[in-house]
Order: structure tokens, then C-alpha cells, then sequence
């Protein structure tokens, strides 16, 4: 019931982080989800600092900080069904250049955003 609890909480912190830097990005006239590419590469990174941590300090995933922080915090930030339904809409405009680009800056600097959180994590462990 604990672990329910922390994700609960977790996704609900996440959910609000996500809402409102959503709402601070500009996005004016703009027809490229700028907004959620940023909380998806963000989190990305966010999860590679989290697990990061958990390998170096053989901290179990099953452990009550990474159930808050890697499920609850990053699963409600994280926004991939928003990234899939808004992938749909731009595909049906028939402009498939800024889909497939869309696609493939998620993808691509996803990868590299979860390998600088692991970097980062070592950075900061070093220096302590």
C-alpha cells in the first residue's frame, strides 16, 4: 500500500511539473510541439540521473526512492501518449517532414539525454 502511495504522490508532482513548464514554453505561432519534446528529453535525462544513481549505490528498483522518483515523479512527467496522439494529428496534416523529425529528435536526443543523466550522476558523485 506504501509503494501505491509513492507512485501516487510521485505522478501527481510529475503531472504538475509537466503542466506547468508546458505552460511557460513559448509556443506562439508554432506548429512543432516544442513543450513536450522538452519534458520528454528532461525526463529522459531525469531517469538517467535516478537510475544512475540506483546502479552506483546498488539501490534496489524496487526501493521506496526510485518507486517515487523513477515511477512516480518521471511517470507523470513524462508525457508519450501526448508525444503519440500529437505524432498522429501532425501525420494527418499530410506534412510528413515535421512528424518524422519530431519522432526522431525525441528518439534520438531521448537516448543521449538518458546517457548525460548517467554522466551527470557520476559528476556529481565525484565531486562529493
Amino acid at each position: 500500500m506504501k509503494q501505491l502511495i509513492l507512485v501516487f504522490l510521485g505522478g501527481g508532482f510529475g503531472s504538475l511539473a509537466r503542466y506547468l513548464l508546458i505552460k511557460i514554453m513559448p509556443n506562439e505561432n508554432s506548429t512543432f510541439p516544442w513543450g513536450t519534446l522538452t519534458v520528454n528529453l528532461l525526463g529522459c535525462f531525469l531517469i538517467g540521473f535516478i537510475m544512475g544513481y540506483a546502479l552506483r549505490f546498488s539501490v534496489d528498483s524496487r526501493s521506496d526512492l526510485i518507486i517515487f522518483l523513477g515511477i512516480g515523479i518521471c511517470g507523470g512527467f513524462t508525457t508519450f501518449s501526448a508525444f503519440a496522439f500529437e505524432n498522429y494529428s501532425l501525420f494527418k496534416s499530410e506534412n510528413y517532414f515535421i512528424p518524422l523529425m519530431y519522432i526522431f529528435a525525441s528518439i534520438f536526443f531521448g537516448i543521449i539525454m538518458v546517457y548525460l543523466g548517467f554522466l551527470f550522476e557520476k559528476i556529481i558523485y565525484l565531486r562529493i
